[in-house]
């Protein structure tokens, strides 16, 4: 049976793939799951997170957990422009999500459509299994957004460049690339600055599972505060 290791906020943490990927939702620890489709023909498509997607291609997100609490998503493309993804006018100011129950970002009438220079757009989700305070400090029933985006910016990872990883791509007939997909925030230090402030933001152990299609970030510890993670978009 193959044990992975995975590096989760500076902690390596022992995963057996055949136990996490059989482990239902509503059992364990706190779990999160992503799932990315596009839509091909019409269609929509759950496809591997970690592909390099083209110019003009469309994309909406599946997330799911299996306990409640409150989504933001906001994203940082290539050409320097951060964009807030959930939640919209279009899907509704309430962000609030229950367990074990999908939902879709941005929205389940719209679309991400992929575009700026080629590299890896960030994609930040905040998740909190509380409401986050007002500005104020003052703790209020509803929907509480986040501090405005900053202005533009470029960044380190848009001087990367896509690349197929020969080895899957050989034998799944894919693009997809090691440095795309769910990824962990080292430091707040990273953070765009409106997320910086938000409360009781600490490091926390997460472990992050590969799973066919889907992308797994787990808890071992039920969440106390609110909790932030990559993923990084790969487009030519």
């Amino acid at each position: 049976m193959t044990r992975h290791l995975l590096i989760a906020l500076g902690a390596i943490v022992a995963v057996d793939s055949a136990s996490a990927q059989s482990r239902p939702m509503s059992a364990g620890p706190n779990r999160m799951e992503l799932r990315v489709e596009r839509r091909e023909a019409g269609v929509w498509k759950a496809v591997d997170p970690s592909s390099v997607f083209a110019s003009g291609d469309q994309l909406r997100f599946r997330f799911k957990t299996n306990f409640p609490g409150f989504l933001y998503v906001m994203n940082h493309g290539t050409s320097g422009e951060y964009l807030l993804l959930y939640p919209t006018k279009e899907s509704g100011e309430s962000n609030r999500i229950d367990g074990g129950r999908d939902y879709v970002v941005p929205g389940n009438e719209g679309a991400f459509k992929v575009s700026g220079p080629e590299g890896f757009d960030v994609m930040y989700w905040l998740i909190s299994p509380s409401e986050l305070r007002a500005e104020d400090g003052s703790k209020r029933s509803g929907y509480v957004p986040l501090p405005p985006p900053p202005k533009n910016v470029t960044k380190a990872l848009s001087s990367l460049r896509p690349r197929c990883d020969d080895t899957i791509f050989r034998a799944r007939g894919e693009c997809v690339d090691s440095n795309a997909g769910v990824k962990q925030v080292k430091t707040a230090e990273q953070l765009p600055e409106n997320l910086k402030p938000v409360p009781n933001l600490t490091a926390r152990e997460l472990v992050f599972i590969r799973e066919p299609n889907k992308a797994v970030v787990s808890s071992p510890a039920p969440l106390d505060g609110p909790v932030i993670y990559e993923y990084r978009l790969a487009h030519r």
